[in-house]
C-alpha cells in the first residue's frame, strides 16, 4: 500500500528519492508474508540486520523501482502494488531500460569505428598499417562519459551512499582497533594503572612488589593445570589452552581474596563464564597454598636476633615469637553437633579460630591450621605443633589469656606475659614491664589485622568453602609478608 507521508525514504541502495523532493511517486511498504519479503530484499541487494532494519510504517520502496504494469491505481486515487510484484529496476540493471539507452562510450565509439571503417572506400597502403584502427576525425573522437547525462537523484545517491561508507568503515576501524587492544593488554594492565589500585585490588603495596612476585611463581605457574582436569585424572596431563592470560588468572584470584569481588562480577569483568571463574580460583588456590607454604617462614635463632628492634632487646632480649589467637565468623550448621563446637563464647557466634606467631621484626613466621571456635587456647597451641619449632631459653610473648607457661616448660621455653595483679595495685616494677610487654605485643594485633583486611573474610564464611578455608587462610597470612615489616611506632615497613 502506498504511503503519503512527507517523512517517506527510499531503502533502495543509491537511491535517494523522497515524497518531500518527489512527490508525484509513491512509496510501498514491505510485504507482511516472509517469503515475499525475503524475495524484496534479495532484489534490493541489502541484508536485514543491525545496519538495515524493516519496520512496518518507515521503509518503503518508491515505485521507481517497479514497472508500470506492477502499479494499479485504485478508484479513490492511491497507488497499490500487484499481487507479486517484485522491484526490478535499479541502477545496477539501467533502472529497467534498455542497454543501449546507457551504453558505455568506448563500446559505443567501438561500434561506430566498425561502421566507418566499413563505409570507407579508401584502401590503406602501407599493409603494417592495415591492422591498426583510427579514429575518425570530429565529434565522434571527443565523445567522453561526461556526455551522458545522469538521471535525477543519481549522483546525489552515491554522494550520500560514499559518506555513509565512509562513516561505517571508520567506526568499524576503531572497532577493531579497540578489541585489538583490549586482547593484547591484559585486564589486570587496564585495571592497576597507580600503586594505589594494587593495593587495592591486590593488597602488594607497589607495581614493583606484584612484579617480583610474579616473576617468582611464573615459572612454575605457567604449567598449571586446571582443578576440574586434575579430578578427572591423577595423570600427568598437558596444560589445556587457557582463557585469559596467566597473569589475569592471578588478577582474578586476589581480586577474588584481596578485593572481595564476586564470582558473578569477576565473570562480568573477564568476560568468561562463572565455572571458568570458580576453576580459576580453586587452581590458584591449591597452587599458591603449596607453593607458599614450601617457603621456610620459622626463623632461626640468629636471625631474629639479628632482626630485633631496639626495644626488644631492652626489655624481652630471648623472645622467639609473639603469638596470638584469632576467630573469623562462618555459617551456622544446622547440625546442633556442629553448632555446638564452631560457637565461640567470646564471639557469641559460630567461628573458625587459628593461631599466628610472628618474629619480634613483625614478620608472620607461624600459621596455624583453623579449628571449631570452641577449642581453648591452650589446645590450639598444643595441636598447632608451634612448641616443636622452639629450643630452650627461648621466650614466647602472649595475652594474659594465655595459661600455656606449662606447656611451654615442657620443651624448656619460657611465657613472657603481663605480670598478673596479686594486689589492689601493681608496683612500679610490674607497671613498667605491663606497659613494656604492651607495646611489643600489639605488634602480632597489627599482623592480624592486615590478614583481616583481606575482603574474603568480610562476610559470613560459608560452609560451602570448609574445603579450602584452611588454605585461603594460609594465603592470606603468608602474603599480608609482602606488605613489609611492621614498625613498633605505626603500621609502616622498617
Amino acid at each position: 500500500m502506498a504511503q503519503s507521508s512527507n517523512r517517506c525514504y527510499c531503502s533502495v541502495p543509491c537511491c535517494s528519492n523522497n515524497k518531500q523532493k518527489q512527490p508525484y511517486l509513491s512509496f510501498h511498504d514491505f510485504p507482511v508474508d516472509v517469503e515475499k519479503r525475503a524475495r524484496w530484499v534479495r532484489a534490493i541487494r541489502r541484508d536485514e540486520g543491525k545496519m538495515f532494519q524493516i519496520l512496518r510504517g518507515s521503509t518503503f520502496v518508491c515505485s521507481q523501482h517497479f514497472t508500470p504494469e506492477d502499479i494499479s491505481t485504485t478508484a479513490s486515487g492511491r497507488k497499490r502494488i500487484s499481487q507479486g510484484a517484485v522491484p526490478s529496476r535499479f541502477h545496477w540493471n539501467d533502472w529497467g531500460r534498455s542497454s543501449q539507452a546507457h551504453e558505455s562510450v568506448y563500446r559505443r565509439t567501438k561500434k561506430s569505428l566498425s561502421a566507418a571503417v566499413q563505409d570507407d572506400s579508401h584502401k590503406i597502403a602501407d599493409p603494417e598499417d592495415s591492422s591498426k584502427e583510427k579514429l575518425p576525425a570530429g565529434p565522434m573522437a571527443k565523445d567522453h562519459d561526461y556526455a551522458c547525462h545522469s538521471f535525477p537523484g543519481e549522483l546525489h545517491g552515491a554522494i550520500q551512499r560514499i559518506k555513509e561508507l565512509e562513516f561505517q568503515v571508520l567506526s568499524l576501524e576503531m572497532e577493531i582497533l579497540e578489541l585489538t587492544l583490549q586482547k593484547k593488554q591484559p585486564v589486570i594492565f587496564r585495571f592497576c594503572l597507580t600503586d594505589e589500585d594494587f593495593r587495592y585490588y591486590t593488597k602488594f603495596t607497589s607495581k614493583e612488589v606484584f612484579n617480583v612476585f610474579w616473576e617468582s611463581v611464573y615459572p612454575s605457574a605457567s604449567r598449571l593445570v586446571y582443578w576440574s582436569k586434575a579430578q578427572r585424572t591423577a595423570e600427568e596431563i598437558p596444560s589445556p589452552q587457557r582463557k585469559l592470560p596467566l597473569i589475569d588468572e592471578l588478577f582474578m584470584f586476589l581480586c577474588r581474596v584481596a578485593a572481595g569481588l564476586q564470582e558473578k562480577t569477576l565473570s562480568t569483568i573477564f568476560e568468561v563464564s562463572l565455572s571458568t571463574v570458580s576453576r580459576t580460583i580453586l587452581t590458584w588456590t591449591s597452587y599458591l597454598y603449596l607453593v607458599l607454604g614450601s617457603l621456610s617462614l620459622w626463623m632461626t635463632r640468629e636471625q631474629v636476633q639479628r632482626t630485633m628492634p631496639g626495644k626488644f632487646k631492652q626489655y624481652c632480649p630471648h623472645v622467639r615469637a609473639i603469638i596470638d589467637c584469632t576467630e573469623i565468623r562462618c555459617e551456622t550448621a544446622s547440625s546442633l553437633t556442629l553448632q555446638s563446637e564452631t560457637f565461640s563464647n567470646y564471639k557469641n557466634h559460630t567461628t573458625f579460630k587459628g593461631l599466628i606467631g610472628i618474629a619480634p621484626c613483625g614478620i608472620i613466621t607461624f600459621v596455624s591450621r583453623l579449628y571449631t571456635g570452641s577449642i581453648s587456647d591452650i589446645e590450639i597451641t598444643r595441636k598447632s605443633q608451634i612448641l616443636t619449632l622452639l629450643q630452650p631459653g627461648d621466650g614466647v610473648m602472649a595475652d594474659k589469656g594465655f595459661q600455656i607457661e606449662k606447656i611451654l616448660s615442657e620443651v624448656g621455653a619460657t611465657l613472657i606475659i603481663p605480670p598478673l595483679k596479686k594486689s589492689t595495685q601493681l608496683s612500679m616494677e610490674d607497671t613498667q614491664k605491663t606497659q613494656a610487654i604492651a607495646r611489643l605485643r600489639i605488634l602480632v594485633e597489627r599482623a592480624i589485622r592486615r590478614v583481616k583486611e583481606y575482603h574474603i573474610w568480610d562476610g559470613l564464611v560459608p560452609l560451602s568453602m570448609v574445603g579450602s578455608v584452611n588454605q585461603l587462610w594460609a594465603i592470606c597470612c603468608l602474603l599480608s609478608n609482602y606488605q613489609g615489616p611492621l614498625d613498633l611506632k605505626g603500621d609502616k615497613p622498617v
